[in-house]
């Protein structure tokens, strides 16, 4: 039997009526896949829970109980049954109060638009449509039910769902809808951290998150979800073109970056600093160590909305590190690309993922040569990594083998030489095997160390002059960029 079917056999034996619901019914009428089914019903919670088991799913679970929400799992499927209800977020209070019903029209009147307050009868397919929804669906509008204010008052959230429905299904927001949330954005406030992330990530995995970024600033909302962000659209970051700020900047950048969370969000904020690191000399403006600053507030940001510790280090990680490929040049020794691999480390496809993404210009020839950029270190990054585990690349002799050679007790003067033998490693000046010339170097570098200031400047004055500096290498000193 048809899962929807076998529910609603069990349902209507019992004496209850249920109803497909929501999303479901609005991406059905779209003809777009859905996985999970929302119902409605005007059984209670115990009895949601006893009907469902008679249905046979895999698992039953609680969504929220005391809000009306029973789950289960068929097969593939996951299905929320809620009994009806209204709902409304009183005056000051991030908790909703509950109330449940016993009539669909109040169900519907009081869920968020018009295009989620269509049910559909499971057993005959009859579609309940009391705010034309449909239309709605037609018109691809995202509309309140009813007053817009009364339905942001009873969940501020709506108006960030707004927006996420809108770049999710390519719908318009309808004008005194979005009207209301300008006035009312200042509601968020009383929102949790966790519902607001959720949304935001939502919106950022879209297929228009440039869109959905550029609404939320439209609407007022941004300085109520990420209010780092809002001197952006402000922070001009060419003076001989002012229409190029760095809102418009980012949004090219999230627009360019694939469909997946952690870069999503990395775009979003990859130049977060930049407002507050601006500054001009001799006519040009300069965002010194933006990306250092953007890094620190990044993690307070991400840490503020709940987000996961993995993604705040690897968004963090990222924000710090975006503007390092573009110090490459053709000339980088392969010793500098090694130590381009370490410091990236597993991020390094992300990295350049959102380097490539990062490159807007007015001046085509500008991004050709950065395309070029980041694809020949790209490709010398997966030739040296491909030659030999660049990560794991070490000392040729540990610390107990140090102090074996000098014969002196373990103390700081071992870490000195272990950089030293492991930077002749990275330039491909040692094989990390060869201990023996590992040692010798070792000892040379010792004497060299333990020398008389003035014996050392006596040496060098003696010796040859010094070759050409190698190619750039990647510390944090010298990663500074606009």
């Amino acid at each position: 039997m048809d899962l929807l079917g076998s529910i609603a056999t069990v349902f209507d034996r019992a004496g209850f009526e249920i109803f497909l619901v929501g999303g479901s019914v609005r991406d059905r009428l779209l003809g777009r896949p859905f996985e999970d089914l929302d119902l409605t019903t005007n059984a209670r919670p115990p009895d949601i829970k006893r009907l469902l088991k008679q249905a046979k799913p895999d698992s039953i679970y609680e969504v929220g109980a005391k809000f009306g929400t029973i789950g289960a799992v068929f097969g593939d499927t996951g299905v929320e049954v809620t009994t009806y209800r209204r709902e409304w977020y009183p005056t000051d209070s991030r908790q909703p109060e509950v109330e449940f019903g016993d009539d669909l029209r109040e169900d519907l009147a009081r869920r968020d638009f018009t295009v989620n307050a269509i049910a559909q009868n499971i057993s005959t397919g009859a579609i309940i449509d009391l705010f034309r929804g449909v239309a709605d669906v037609a018109r691809r509008t995202i509309k309140a039910v009813g007053e817009p204010a009364e339905r942001f008052t009873e969940d501020p959230l709506r108006m960030l769902r707004a927006v996420r429905l809108a770049v999710q299904l390519d719908f318009d927001l309808e004008g005194k809808t979005a009207q209301t949330i300008r006035g009312n954005a200042g509601r968020l406030q009383y929102i949790s951290a966790e519902r607001i992330r959720d949304e935001l990530v939502k919106i950022l995995v879209s297929q228009h998150p440039d869109m959905g970024i550029a609404a939320l600033f439209e609407l007022g909302l941004m300085r109520f979800v990420v209010p780092e962000l809002s001197d952006m659209p402000a922070t001009v970051q060419d003076t001989g073109h002012k229409h190029k700020d760095v809102l418009a900047h980012t949004l090219q950048v999230l627009a360019g970056v694939p469909t997946e969370p952690t870069i999503r969000i990395a775009a979003l904020l990859h130049d977060v600093g930049k407002p507050k690191t601006k500054s001009i000399k001799d006519g040009k403006i300069h965002f010194y160590r933006h990306e250092d600053v953007g890094a620190r507030m990044t993690r307070d940001i991400l840490q503020r909305l709940r987000v996961d510790s993995a993604t705040v280090s690897e968004v963090t990680k990222l924000i710090a590190l975006h503007m390092r490929s573009n110090l490459y040049t053709s000339d980088w020794t392969d010793g500098a690309v090694r130590r381009f691999i370490r410091e990236v480390g597993d991020s390094r496809e992300r990295l350049l993922t959102l380097s490539r993404a990062d490159i807007t210009s007015y001046r085509p020839r500008r991004i050709e040569a950065g395309l070029v950029r980041v694809a020949e270190l790209e490709a010398r990054c997966e030739q040296l990594a491909g030659e030999a585990d660049v990560e794991r690349m070490d000392s040729p002799l540990d610390g107990n083998e140090l102090v074996e050679l000098f014969g002196r007790s373990p103390g700081p003067w071992i870490k000195p030489v272990k950089n030293y033998l492991l930077e002749l490693v990275l330039d491909g000046e040692l094989d990390q095997g060869d201990k023996d010339r590992a040692a010798t170097l070792a000892t040379e570098f010792e004497d060299r160390s333990s020398e008389p200031e003035s014996e050392q400047e006596d040496s060098r004055i003696d010796q040859e002059p010094p070759a050409a500096p190698k190619a750039a290498t990647v510390s944090a000193e010298t990663a500074r960029g606009d």
